[in-house]
């Protein structure tokens, strides 16, 4: 079976607050899926509920053969999936080889890490920067450290939450070669959460707009370029 990711008919709770109403999303294997939206829409909870990380949820979430919503959170990571998160998470103490290093924890015999050492010939700037603790990292160092690590952990689905936050357009740039260069060595599917619509358009297959915790909008990239009034009225550009 083809490793799709298919969300259907999804609702996402935090406590009592009701978040995500009824979200269905299809992914198809290998190709990258930019996910639209205000600030709350609704963006992040979608990605965490894809990872069953911390929200509650109904419906149906699928990874290929695998129903995500069974499984916690580190079999999801052995299941193919990983998530770079909005505040990156790099532990601060430690050296970039050090964050890289401790991602291959997390191996099992069903998917082994992929070598440091293959990472950082893919980010060559994470090689001149080995041996840098990460409190000593510019934000797009750690944004770029933190898809390396996530890219240890040999997933087949990588989830990207807002990677281009408050970094200069360079540097955005610079992480949206990288992504490229990933899904060129590796069978890689993309799901990319950003208010940032021309970097996310310009990496993705197709696009899908969250307002108000619902799926306003899905289609190609190309069909969405010529929706002026959906980016209008949801995007606000």
């Amino acid at each position: 079976m083809s490793n799709d990711l298919q969300v259907h008919d999804l609702h996402a709770f935090y406590g009592s607050a009701h978040v995500l109403f009824g979200v269905d999303l299809v992914v198809p294997a290998g190709t990258t899926t930019a996910l639209l939206g205000r600030n709350g829409a609704g963006k992040t909870t979608l990605l965490k509920s894809i990872a069953n990380a911390g929200v509650t949820t109904s419906g149906s979430v699928r990874y290929g053969a695998v129903d995500l919503r069974s499984l916690p959170p580190h079999r999801v990571a052995r299941a193919g999936v990983q998530l770079v998160p909005e505040d990156r998470r790099i532990f601060a103490r430690l050296t970039v080889r050090e964050n890289l290093h401790l991602a291959t924890k997390a191996a099992s015999a069903e998917r082994p890490s992929v070598a440091v050492e293959r990472i950082i010939d893919l980010f060559p700037l994470l090689g001149d920067l080995i041996g840098r603790p990460g409190y000593a990292l510019s934000g797009g160092e750690q944004q770029l450290l933190a898809i390396g690590r996530a890219m240890v952990g040999n997933p087949t689905l990588l989830l990207l939450d807002e990677p281009s936050e408050g970094l200069a357009p360079r540097i955005v740039e610079q992480v949206g070669e990288a992504v490229e260069r990933l899904q060129s060595e590796f069978p890689l599917t993309v799901v990319l959460a950003e208010q940032n619509s021309r970097f996310a358009v310009g990496l993705a297959d197709a696009v899908c707009v969250i307002d108000g915790g619902k799926a306003v909008f899905q289609g190609s990239a190309t069909d969405f370029a010529a929706e002026d009034e959906i980016r209008a009225r949801y995007l606000q550009v």
